[in-house]
C-alpha cells in the first residue's frame, strides 16, 4: 500500500513510497552504463532505419539501396561458382562412380541431405520415415520399385504416375467398386482374404470366397501370395507395412476406390547432379539394397 517516501536506514536510498507485506521498494536508479547502452541502441536503430529498408513504405530501400532480394542473385552466383567444380565431377562420375568415390560420396551425402530436405521431406518426412496416406518409408527395406541405386535414381528422375515422363513408375489400380467390377460383398470377401495373408482373417468362409476374386482381379499385380510386384509398383500384402492402412475398412476402401500415389518427375526440375546426390542420400538412409 502507498506510504510516505523516506530514506532506507540500511542503504540510505530513498524508497518509492510503496510497501507490500512490510517490504518497502527502494527507488534505486538504473546503472548509468545500462542507460547509455539503451540510448545507444535507440540511436543505432534510427541510423539503421535511414540506411536500410526498414520503413513500411513500398519501394523504400534506405539510403544505401540495399535489399535482401537484390543481394540474393549475387549470393546464389557465388554459391554456384563455389560448388560447380564438385557438381561437374558428380555429373561426370555418374551414379555408381559418385557412390564409389569417397570424396564424391561425402559431398553427395551432404548435398543430397539438403536437396532431400528442400524437395522430398515434405512428403517422406525429415528422416525419410514416410507418413500415412501414401508416402512410403525410405529408411526401411521394403521398396515398391526396388531399392538399388539405379532403381531409386529412376524413381526420383521420372516420378510416379505424374504424367510427366514416358518412363514414369507405376500403373493405376482399378477402383473395383466405382468401376462396377466387384460388388460390395465381393470386395468385403476379398479384403478378408487379404487379411488372411497376415493371419488376421476372422471369417474363414468369407476369406475362402475372396480367394477366387483375389486370384482373378489382384494376383497378377500383387502376386498369388500377396508378395507384391516391383515391376508394377504393387505393394506386398503379406506383411505389416501399409501405405494407406492395413485394417479391414482401409483395405476395403483401397479395393473399392483404388489408391494411386503420385510423385513428380524431378528430372528437369533439378540439376542432374542433385538427382544423383539425393539418390545416394536416400540409398544411405538405411534401406538401400
Amino acid at each position: 500500500m502507498p506510504t510516505k517516501i523516506e530514506k532506507d536506514h540500511i542503504s540510505g536510498q530513498e524508497t518509492t513510497g510503496h510497501e507490500w507485506d512490510g517490504l518497502k521498494e527502494l527507488n534505486t536508479p538504473l546503472p548509468k552504463w545500462w542507460l547509455y547502452t539503451f540510448y545507444a541502441t535507440i540511436l543505432f536503430s534510427l541510423v539503421w532505419v535511414i540506411l536500410y529498408p526498414a520503413f513500411p513504405i513500398q519501394g523504400w530501400t534506405g539510403l544505401t539501396g540495399w535489399t535482401a532480394r537484390g543481394a540474393l542473385p549475387a549470393q546464389l552466383e557465388a554459391e554456384r561458382a563455389r560448388t560447380e567444380p564438385m557438381l561437374a565431377r558428380v555429373r561426370e562420375a555418374g551414379l555408381q562412380g559418385t557412390a564409389d568415390d569417397p570424396e564424391l560420396r561425402a559431398f553427395a551425402l551432404a548435398g543430397g541431405r539438403i536437396g532431400f530436405a528442400n524437395n522430398c521431406a515434405g512428403c517422406h518426412g525429415a528422416g525419410g520415415q514416410g507418413a500415412p496416406g501414401g508416402f512410403p518409408n525410405l529408411a526401411d527395406d521394403d521398396w515398391l520399385f526396388g531399392g538399388t541405386l539405379e532403381d531409386i535414381h529412376h524413381t526420383i528422375a521420372h516420378g510416379v504416375r505424374a504424367g510427366e515422363s514416358d518412363q514414369e513408375r507405376g500403373i493405376p489400380m482399378p477402383a473395383f467398386l466405382a468401376m462396377g467390377m466387384l460388388t460390395p460383398a465381393e470386395i468385403a470377401d476379398t479384403a478378408e482374404f487379404v487379411l488372411s495373408f497376415t493371419g488376421r482373417a476372422t471369417d474363414e468362409a468369407a476369406a475362402q470366397r475372396g480367394a477366387e476374386h483375389y486370384e482373378i482381379n489382384c494376383s497378377s499385380c500383387h502376386g498369388p501370395a500377396g508378395e507384391g510386384m516391383r515391376e508394377q509398383g504393387a505393394p506386398a500384402l503379406n506383411n505389416q507395412i501399409w501405405l494407406y492402412g492395413g485394417d479391414r475398412q482401409s483395405i476395403i476402401r483401397s479395393i473399392a476406390y483404388s489408391r494411386a500415389g503420385v510423385m513428380p518427375s524431378w528430372q528437369g526440375r533439378l540439376d542432374p547432379a542433385m538427382v544423383t546426390m539425393i539418390t545416394v542420400y536416400v540409398h544411405a538412409l538405411g534401406g538401400g539394397e
